[in-house]
């Protein structure tokens, strides 16, 4: 092996050596297991999400792969309608050309050149992470067999009434001129306006209190062009007079009723609302429930149309805004303007104001979908993990709205409805099956519908769809219901219970058998990662290592503000003062797990990854070690030599020590592996491989390895143990880190005779807990050995004895128990600790002055006479102390000073105030010592 662990030699090599062999396929035999990956869009790039996502769902497969299963991850990518649409009309518009100059069938041509050029970007990349997918069925949500799926669920769904078109209320993007989903509406908080304005009451009808008007606040003046009504609450006295009296809409010449309802707030505002029901989702409901018209008065481009007065027609809405307050100003109706934070929809992708717009448009009818999708979670056919978000799940669907599922745009699944001239709707999988199942004439001119599907109409028929649903029945019986889906609660409602409610719907199954649901990636401080931010971070960058100027300008491109590119550059120096390095995929890998807590939002701190290459370094050296003391020495081991270890009678104790917490990890990692518990899981292992098997057994090992000669059975058992071991933590550990393992496991599956099973770890058996190897008896010895070892070196370290100096040592207040383990461990006592001799202290012996430390009852002394100069070390830490002494002057000072703690930034405050908490415990710590030393 080289002498240093290089993840980039070997990451790509592996890779392709898997894909080619066909390792990701499914084997065709055992109990089936299968996942589909969300599909990400396809002209999309990999970001943290995808790749926590991602890592998660391999993990998974890796290990029910190696636990016998037959399985299947199956991949794929969404034609994203919107993104990709709006990815291509870039391009084009570069060149001088709009999609409106091509045509739809040239457009869409432009996007399929589109797809095949960039759209596996993000495949590629899903590759860099390692992932066991079986890209032979990787499949497209345009592609010719899922197009067909969705055709026929429409018609289906048609055909049995649960589709229909109407006039509806819907988010609507004035850019892009389509319906776009809850999902594609950012609202974020905005400095706006509250507009108070006069009502004139009609008929000389007047308030309790004698005014002619009521008194009304909006923050959208511009709609008062199409309000229809003014709302009270029906229990509000100051104003239940007036219900069912109307009031003159002032610059519209229509008179308006005023109507009670309970959505009304008397606390709130005026306690009076005008109603607007085209172009409110609340008020859209009240209009509803009064029977009230519903006036449009924009066009698509959120300009005012014709339903409204000449003065304002064809005005922007923004525009109009200004005009109408000017014109209640002027007719002495604008009673005063205050300052309000609100919620401003805005579209994901185009940034505008989002309106809601009144326009026909595809519907799902929802209700009688969502019962059986509703049961299949209460009857616990369907978990979610963890359990809370099922709560989450029924909240939506015992509220559910019709689903819209109609955009317009030229990008995606055409709707299969065709219109006559009197524009009568007929629906089936083509014109001609269309003009067959309705006995249309041939010459009856019909045109198709423009419009497309949303794209998670597609994406709800994803588990069986894929599987080929409904022309490859066999498939779908192997593989279906899958077992899990891996995703984010953001998407619950738009993706989760679409895919339960259609699924079952379809096929009569389950989608799948769990949710587990994870949090969403943020960054070290928890805040969401955000170009405009600069804390966005690109999983392959963490991967390959890119050079911090290099970074600075990936996070800065495209945005012209020189003084956020300044705060983006002072951000990104500050989180990588060194620089930023490759860290390898099985480090990426190693930190999402150990992030991976059920539910919670994830901090990606930078420096875990740190720490997670230190670990594969540690991996690799552990197994340099092992190599060097069997392969090297010409030592070749055989499957029933691993067999029999258990019986074999020259293993020591810390041999059978490290065999039983190998079995007891082992179990670990099932038992958090069923629970999704990843990161419990690779924390066990983390603390099995670095804390047992590295710090402890490799040097337990090296006295045995060192009297090899004089002890050659006991040296045998010790290498079939360090490197049986060794064998099993790779295996255990190899869902989560697959490049490192397979390259070791390579080197030393020969030493075991393990080759013969299979060309690669990750076809291997997952290792299983062999009860007959665990040893409380040599657990609890074991850590009895390293109790006296640890206390020894701590006092080494306390007293600042240099680390080759040998001493005596004592053990005073000993049990039976510690006697027998003293006698029976003398000689690696001796050697690790560095020890001329340790004995136990016998009754009424005087011991001379000593440092101490505890390990359970008994005391751990090391006589100091010859070991330290008193009065250089009592100068020693009293130079320390007055160091600390200076330090802590310096951080008073600070916090005394009212103006640093009022101004400072309330985390840099907090900082020095653990500075001062930290240098506290320092100096305690050394006043201890002195104390201890004088008394000698």
């Amino acid at each position: 092996m080289d002498k240093t662990y290089q993840p980039q030699q070997i990451e790509q090599q592996w890779y392709e050596t898997w894909e080619k062999g066909g390792y990701f396929t499914p084997s065709g035999q055992g109990e089936s297991y299968s996942i589909v990956i969300p599909p990400p869009n396809v002209t999309g790039r990999l970001h943290m999400g995808h790749g926590f996502q991602n890592a998660i769902m391999d993990a998974l497969i890796r290990y029910q792969r190696m636990m016998g299963k037959n399985t299947l991850w199956q991949v794929g990518t969404d034609h994203a309608g919107i993104a990709t649409q709006m990815v291509v009309e870039r391009r084009l518009e570069k060149d001088g050309v709009k999609r409106t100059d091509l045509g739809r069938e040239t457009f869409n041509d432009e996007v399929w050149k589109w797809k095949e050029q960039s759209g596996g970007i993000i495949t590629q990349q899903i590759r860099r992470l390692g992932g066991s997918i079986d890209w032979s069925r990787e499949r497209f949500t345009m592609d010719e067999g899922l197009s067909a799926a969705v055709e026929e669920v429409f018609v289906r769904l048609f055909d049995e009434g649960l589709i229909y078109r109407g006039n509806r209320l819907v988010n609507w993007d004035p850019k892009l001129h389509t319906a776009v989903s809850d999902l594609e509406v950012i609202n974020e908080e905005e400095d706006g306006h509250f507009w108070y304005f006069k009502y004139p009451l009609a008929d000389g009808a007047t308030t309790d209190d004698g005014k002619d008007y009521i008194e009304i606040a909006t923050t959208r003046p511009e709609t008062l062009l199409g309000d229809t009504a003014v709302a009270v609450s029906p229990e509000d006295p100051r104003f239940k007079s007036l219900i069912g009296k109307f009031v003159d809409l002032p610059l519209c010449d229509r008179r308006i009723p005023i109507v009670g309802d309970d959505y009304v707030d008397p606390e709130f505002g005026t306690g009076c609302v005008k109603i607007t029901p085209a172009h409110d989702f609340n008020d859209y409901e009240v209009g509803k429930r009064h029977d009230l018209p519903m006036i449009n008065i924009f066009t698509i481009d959120a300009a005012i149309n014709d339903n409204a007065p000449e003065a304002y027609r064809d005005l922007d809405r923004f525009d109009a805004r200004k005009k109408l307050v000017a014109d209640m100003e002027a007719a002495g109706l604008l009673v005063k303007v205050e300052p309000h934070k609100l919620k401003v929809p805005r579209g994901d992708r185009s940034g505008v104001v989002i309106e809601p717009y009144l326009t026909n448009q595809w519907y799902v009818a929802v209700q009688e979908l969502a019962k059986p999708a509703i049961k299949a979670v209460e009857d616990g056919d369907i978990e979610f993990v963890p359990k809370n978000w099922e709560n989450t799940y029924f909240s939506w669907m015992r509220d559910l709205q019709d689903w819209c599922i109609s955009r317009q745009l030229w990008w995606g699944h055409r709707i299969p409805a065709w219109y006559d001239a009197d524009g009568n709707i007929y629906v089936g999988r083509s014109e001609a099956e269309v003009r067959s199942k309705y006995k249309l004439a041939d010459d009856l001119a019909l045109e198709q519908d423009e419009d497309v599907l949303d794209t998670w109409f597609s994406s709800a028929l994803w588990t069986f769809s894929t599987l080929g649903w409904p022309d490859d029945p066999e498939t779908l019986k192997t593989f279906h219901s899958t077992d899990v889906l891996v995703t984010g609660f953001d998407i619950i409602f738009f993706w989760v219970a679409r895919m339960i409610m259609m699924t079952l719907k379809f096929t009569g199954e389950i989608p799948f058998k769990k949710v587990y649901i994870h949090g969403l990636i943020r960054d070290g401080q928890g805040q969401k990662m955000s170009k405009s931010k600069g804390n966005v971070l690109d999983p392959i960058d963490l991967i390959d290592g890119i050079s911090l100027d290099d970074l600075i300008a990936k996070r800065t491109e495209g945005l012209m503000q020189p003084q956020l590119q300044k705060k983006i550059e002072k951000a990104t120096r500050d989180e990588f003062p060194d620089g930023i390095v490759g860290y390898g995929t099985d480090a990426l890998r190693y930190t999402y797990y150990s992030l991976a807590s059920t539910g919670r939002d994830i901090k990606f701190d930078v420096g875990r990854m740190e720490g997670f290459r230190n670990f594969c370094n540690k991996i690799w050296n552990a197994s340099r070690y092992v190599i060097m003391n069997t392969e090297e020495k010409g030592i070749q081991f055989t499957p029933q030599d691993v067999q029999s270890l258990q019986s074999d009678p020259n293993l020591s104790l810390a041999d059978r020590w490290i065999l039983s917490r190998l079995q007891q990890t082992v179990t670990q990692a099932h038992e958090h592996m069923a629970s999704y518990r990843f990161d419990l899981m690779s924390q066990a292992i983390y603390d099995f491989f670095w804390n047992e098997y590295c710090d402890w057994y490799v040097e337990l090992s090296k006295p045995v390895l060192w009297d090899a000669d004089n002890q050659p059975e006991r040296a045998r058992a010790a290498r079939l143990t360090l490197l049986t071991v060794l064998e099993s933590s790779l295996r255990m550990v190899h869902p989560l880190m697959p490049f490192i393992t397979e390259e070791i496991w390579q080197k030393i599956a020969t030493l075991t005779g393990q080759r013969q099973d299979g060309d690669s770890i990750m076809l291997q058996p997952y290792p299983m807990a062999n009860e007959a190897l665990i040893n409380e008896s040599a657990e609890a010895d074991i850590e009895w050995v390293k109790g006296v070892i640890v206390g020894i070196r701590n006092i080494r370290g306390e007293m600042n004895i240099p680390p080759g100096k040998a001493f005596a040592a004592l053990l005073r207040n000993t049990s039976e128990a510690d006697r027998r383990r003293l006698a029976e461990n003398q000689a690696t006592l001796l050697k690790l600790a560095k020890l001329t001799e340790l004995r136990a202290v016998e009754d009424g012996e005087t011991v001379p002055a000593s440092a101490t430390q505890l390990h359970q009852d008994m005391e751990i002394l090391v006589p100091l006479a010859d070991l330290i100069d008193k009065d250089e070390e009592i100068a020693r830490l009293n130079k320390e102390i007055a160091k600390l002494e200076k330090t802590m002057q310096g951080i008073s000072s600070k916090l005394g000073n009212e103006k640093f703690v009022a101004k400072a930034p309330a985390e840099l405050v907090e900082k020095e105030r653990e500075r001062k908490e930290s240098t506290e415990r320092a100096m305690a710590a050394l006043q201890d010592k002195l104390a201890e030393i004088k008394a000698l």
